[in-house]
């Protein structure tokens, strides 16, 4: 869960750009040391508006010997201030002229040695881990590794001030020593770390507060990439309107191209969620074999009949869609491969319909490739140069690998980084599926989705969000747009069934019903 506290936009961060905006706000005249001062004290305010300590309970700050540390010390003073006992343990002295640490002391701070950990874990309610922050880059070892050591078997809450102690703030990598915080609480803006696991998992819920460089509306020059936080002010603003004298027409038409004996759900589910986030009219291109299931599965689609296939699509086939579309003179939305099947029957009508005698002669709104269409594009020379500029991606990890040659460690390791680098070269949209979804345009431009859900891994669940960013393509957004609401909508469903049902159990199905709710609510927030 993410916590935004006097933003307006959310940003995500690399070390560096966080390291840049700092350099550049003292520079403009906002010292570090006051920066260090509003983040302590903001920290603080969380803690206690959060965890509420009572009379009597006892905080402990675990100090680290640089900024963090100093972070930590202010939020002890500010907590001190506020009627807590506040003991810090010091991961090393520090300089009595230190101003932070000496108005500590001043505040009535109660400051100790390692060798005091113990008894003082014993008897705390909160500990702040305020040892090491961005700057982490070899692993924990020594004095370091035994003081956490002692507060994972303590069992305390841990509040980590930016991220825990051990986090690679950029990849998400975590020391094994790392202890996992309850809640996290993080400067400015979220960093890239924090959405990527197994970090993600150690920060807890997460908070972000201001260290006051909001107000100088800063440019860094030197940034390459545009990376923010979705949320729903942001959907919200893409939602199309409906007029009161709309009809079927007005809201765009879609097609969903998959389907084959093996998997005739797939392709309903996709143009069920199509319709469900508002598309005027959706049309299904499945296989003769299954044309009858699927009509009973999705009642509201209409159909371009494929007498020529069988039980999977092929190259016969082909001609009656591209009749479909070019009879679309307004264009329609395209969502390619959703249960298509591993044949060669389909890699050939894929194959097929990229040629560019083919996809050229359709008025398209726009073209997603998702499941199947991912796995035979992957075996295709060049496949990214074919399909229409800014088509959209939807690639799970494994499919993401596949596409892009690197295995699915490499890619996970990465999520962001990968997501954006490949949408650069392919020029593409890259909707790179999993926790905290990333979606990212060829500009170095990326949003991350603030959804970690273990109900939707489940099977379909994808078709469903396929249905969704088609959806809101054939109602005239731009594939990023469209891309960046149907993948929140998707998102927020998902947390909705999750609010009543708890992590498992889901159906794909079970999304379909919840997004008109979530525009609904999104609409009237």
């Amino acid at each position: 869960m993410i916590h935004i506290a006097t933003m307006k936009k959310m940003e995500i961060l690399t070390v560096a750009e966080m390291r840049e905006i700092e350099r550049l706000a003292d520079a403009a005249g906002l010292s570090y040391a006051q920066m260090m001062q509003r983040a302590g004290q903001n920290a603080a305010r969380v803690i206690l508006e959060k965890l509420r300590p009572e009379a009597g309970q006892r905080a402990l700050v675990l100090v680290g010997p640089g900024n963090n540390g100093g972070d930590g010390l202010v939020c002890a003073t500010a907590l001190r201030r506020a009627g807590v006992q506040v003991d810090c343990v010091l991961l090393k002295p520090r300089n009595e002229d230190d101003a932070v640490f000496a108005a500590a002391m001043r505040a009535g701070v109660q400051m100790h040695s390692c060798n005091d950990l113990a008894a003082l874990l014993a008897q705390a309610t909160i500990v702040v881990d305020a040892l090491l922050g961005t700057g982490v880059s070899r692993p924990i070892e020594g004095l370091l590794r035994d003081v956490l050591h002692a507060v994972k078997v303590s069992g305390a809450r841990v509040v980590a001030l930016d991220g825990p102690t051990g986090m690679n703030y950029d990849t998400g990598a975590l020391d094994e020593a790392a202890v996992p915080a309850q809640f996290t609480i993080t400067f400015h803006a979220p960093k890239r770390g924090h959405f990527c696991f197994p970090a993600a998992e150690a920060c807890g819920e997460l908070a972000v507060v201001s260290i006051g460089v909001e107000a100088l509306n800063l440019k860094d020059e030197t940034r390459e990439s545009n990376l923010q936080l979705a949320e729903d002010a942001l959907a919200c603003a893409l939602l199309p309107p409906r007029r009161l004298d709309s009809n079927k027409g007005s809201h765009g038409k879609a097609l969903v191209i998959g389907g084959c004996s093996d998997y005739f759900g797939a392709p309903t589910l996709t143009a069920r969620a199509a319709y469900r986030v508002g598309a005027g009219l959706v049309a299904l291109a499945v296989p003769q074999a299954i044309q009858h299931m699927a009509a009973m599965l999705c009642a509201e689609a209409t159909f371009v009949p494929l007498p020529e296939s069988q039980s999977a699509h092929n190259t016969a086939a082909l001609p009656r869609v591209l009749r479909w579309l070019e009879g679309m003179k307004e264009g329609a939305a395209i969502a390619l491969g959703p249960g298509m099947g591993p044949s060669e029957d389909a890699a050939a009508f894929i194959d097929a319909f990229l040629a560019p005698d083919a996809i050229q002669r359709a008025p398209l709104k726009g073209l997603l490739c998702d499941a199947d269409a991912l796995n035979h594009l992957s075996r295709m020379e060049n496949w990214h140069v074919r399909l229409p500029a800014l088509t959209v991606l939807t690639p799970h990890a494994g499919e993401m690998a596949r596409l892009t040659g690197l295995s699915i460690a490499e890619v996970q390791a990465d999520r962001i980084g990968v997501a954006l680098r490949f949408a650069a070269a392919w020029n593409h949209i890259v909707v790179l599926k999993g926790a905290y979804t990333v979606i990212a345009a060829p500009a170095l431009r990326g949003v991350v989705l603030p959804f970690s859900n273990p109900a939707m891994a489940t099977a379909g669940t994808g078709d469903v969000l396929a249905g969704c960013i088609a959806g809101f393509m054939a109602q005239g957004l731009q594939p990023f747009d469209a891309a960046v609401c149907g993948a929140y909508l998707h998102g927020r469903a998902g947390e909705a069934w999750r609010s009543a049902h708890g992590d498992a159990g889901m159906l794909a199905g079970d999304l379909l019903p919840l997004l008109p709710d979530q525009i609904c609510l999104l609409k009237n927030a």
